[in-house]
């Protein structure tokens, strides 16, 4: 039987490729002919076609999914997805010198069953591949079918990665499809999940693993990875993973998820992407313990031959790939993170992402909080809960956005406080570091942080510890008590380390609460009908528009101008629709959108502040930065073939 398929699995395609008076009718057998009778009738075909290949991603696969199984699917579906897939796409067609199995092995050129006879033919792979020649849709629909038979998350994680290494762009494609689904999959919070069991979960290597033992050979080490214009590259030591900490050598999940998000959300190419993790070795003893871990079994090496090591390779990648080379630092301790980015900072093209990411993040949803509160941010106080990288990326953008608004940098300190282990960060406090001796106030000593948010009474609290649990029910009620719209962040990464739950805000403060969370947490009902979308302050709406827009133009230096413009784009699509359903971002699903926007925004930026290296400018900032966005359509690899006039084609007899 032929499944019935809703006007709602195609909103609006049926009435654009229909005539006026065509759409789905049922003769008497009770089928759908999705036409007229007579001259004006439709193929079925024609009009699959046409739908499909009018329809998003996720609406391919809101189709798709009203059927039970690949075998169900009408063969006008079947036969008809996309099929520009599997032909020339508008980039023409690409040559290999590559065959036979070195093209079904190799992820950046295998298509699998959408390679046409013809392509295979001529690459050498005929028979080598099953007898079906399939569209990417439908490739899609079977990694969905295959994907909603795992209920555990990180045999999904697996799965996608499994795909990644096999077929790149559909990998891709699967992503874009659905990015909301997704993203938790291939990052935070199932990524720390698969760090942790990355050595039972590794497959096959992804990125280049460089260890203290290779220092002095870095740069031939580079000339292992067989991609030559790199220009985005992601590196962890592993010291700090998440809110994990330290997993050494199993932390390469985190550059390969982060670049993942790279392409995914930002459109920046694949093969233009390094994952890098620098083993030292780990101090993780459980890790020492086990004689399956795969990284550096010995304690960590600090100091000087560990500055040596980030030297070197800083200068081994900026030789090899140029100046222009982004290289981001990722989930590094404290004590290496802010050192090595003031190091670099101004040096190399350079950030760092749980520093200045997170900080950017964090304040467009500020920014987007002062929507709702009608005030401005220096009518705010702020209390941290944690002093860490997130903590003080935060409150310095909180102070450079508060100087737009004309408070000097002293007066807008003073509305900071942070709370580290010890307790509150005040004046007089021994062992404090330079970085947390800006925040520290003239008040008597307070241990916790249930009397901190009692003695200072913020307008907001921000939890970046990854002390899970932190925002009782005594604070989030105090909050509600002072404030009327209470701003609490609890932004802590993965889901067990969030300092409270988005249902533990809205109902705690009777829905006046205005959240946002670093994992993702589903919509709450209260108990009045009420229904709030958290927000989720994830980083993913920064650092992929980030390097997108940065690679583009070819910016030497990141400053924290960047990160302040990227927070007021994000916080400027924010509209009073989604404020009225509790979201305080873009919904996760425009995530693309929101990354070409930052992107442009950035491009328009650099050359106004003379930063760009690309010229001439361009004159269409919007179509310059999409010619550099990663399509994850297929490629054709059909020979050009083409024929001379007879006469000249005659061979010559003796």
């Amino acid at each position: 039987m032929e499944p019935n398929i809703t006007s709602s699995a195609f909103p609006q395609s049926i009435g654009h490729f229909c005539p006026k008076g065509a759409g789905p009718k049922r003769e008497r057998s009770g089928r759908s002919t999705f036409g007229l009778k007579h001259k004006h009738k439709l193929p079925v075909d024609w009009l699959f076609s046409g739908i499909m290949n009018s329809l998003s991603g996720k609406s391919v696969l809101a189709l798709c999914r009203v059927f039970s199984s690949p075998l169900s699917l009408p063969p006008a579906i079947v036969g008809a997805v996309r099929v520009c897939h599997s032909g020339v796409n508008s980039k023409g067609t690409v040559f290999t010198k590559k065959r036979g199995y070195d093209i079904t092995r190799n992820p950046h050129l295998n298509k699998g069953m959408a390679f046409t006879l013809e392509e295979r033919l001529q690459l050498g792979i005929h028979g080598l591949l099953p007898p079906c020649f399939l569209s990417q849709d439908v490739q899609v629909l079977r990694v969905m079918k295959s994907y909603e038979t795992r209920s555990n998350p990180l045999d999904k994680y697996i799965l996608l990665m499994t795909l990644q290494d096999r077929n790149e762009k559909l990998f891709y494609r699967v992503l874009t499809s659905d990015i909301e689904e997704f993203m938790p999959i291939v990052y935070t919070p199932t990524v720390g999940l698969a760090c942790q069991q990355y050595g039972l979960a590794f497959r096959r290597p992804r990125g280049l693993f460089i260890t203290i033992h290779d220092k002095g050979h870095i740069a031939t080490m580079l000339n292992s990875w067989p991609e030559e214009n790199i220009k985005a590259i992601v590196v962890t030591d592993g010291e700090r993973i998440l809110g994990l900490g330290d997993l050494g050598g199993y932390g390469m999940g985190i550059p390969v998820g982060k670049l993942a998000l790279y392409t995914a959300c930002g459109g920046v190419p694949p093969q233009q992407c390094l994952p890098v993790l620098l083993d030292v070795g780990t101090d993780n003893q459980t890790l020492l313990d086990d004689p399956l871990y795969i990284g550096l079994k010995h304690k960590r090496v600090r100091g000087k031959e560990y500055d040596d090591l980030i030297d070197e390779f800083m200068q081994a990648v900026t030789d090899k790939y140029g100046m222009n080379c982004l290289i981001q630092f990722e989930d590094f301790a404290n004590s290496n993170a802010f050192r090595i980015l003031n190091k670099y900072r101004n040096r190399y093209c350079t950030f760092n992402d749980d520093i200045q990411g997170t900080a950017s993040v964090a304040v467009a949803g500020i920014l987007a909080a002062l929507k709702i509160t009608k005030n401005k941010l220096s009518d705010h106080k702020f209390v941290f809960q944690g002093a860490g990288e997130a903590a003080l990326g935060i409150a310095h953008l909180l102070i450079m956005a508060m100087a737009k608004e004309g408070v000097p940098h002293a007066e807008a300190a003073k509305r900071i406080w942070m709370v580290d282990s010890k307790g509150l960060i005040v004046k007089g406090r021994s062992h404090l570091n330079h970085e947390k001796e800006e925040f520290a106030h003239e008040h008597p000593h307070i241990k916790t942080l249930e009397e901190v948010v009692e003695t200072i009474k913020p307008t907001a609290i921000i939890g970046v510890a990854a002390i899970g649990g932190a925002f009782t029910e005594k604070i989030i009620k105090n909050m509600a008590t002072f404030n009327e719209r209470p701003i609490i962040f609890a932004l802590s990464n993965p889901t067990s380390k969030a300092e409270c739950t988005a249902e533990q805000c809205y109902t705690l403060t009777e829905g006046r609460g205005i959240f946002a969370s670093g994992s993702p947490f589903k919509k709450v009902t209260l108990a009045d009908g009420r229904s709030f979308y958290p927000g989720q302050g994830n980083n993913a709406y920064v650092f992929p528009g980030v390097a997108l827009g940065v690679i583009a133009c070819g910016v030497r230096h990141i400053s924290d101008d960047i990160f302040l413009t990227t927070a007021e784009a994000i916080s400027d699509m924010v509209t009073e629709e989604h404020l009225a359903e509790g979201r305080l971002y873009p919904p996760l699903n425009t995530i693309r959108e929101v990354s070409f926007k930052i992107a442009v925004k950035i491009v328009d930026h650099a050359y106004k502040q003379g930063i760009a290296s690309w010229y001439p400018e361009p004159k269409d900032k919007e179509a310059f930065v999409l010619s550099q966005v990663y399509n994850s359509d297929y490629d054709s690899f059909t020979l050009d073939s083409y024929s001379w006039p007879k006469d000249a084609m005659e061979i010559q007899d003796v």
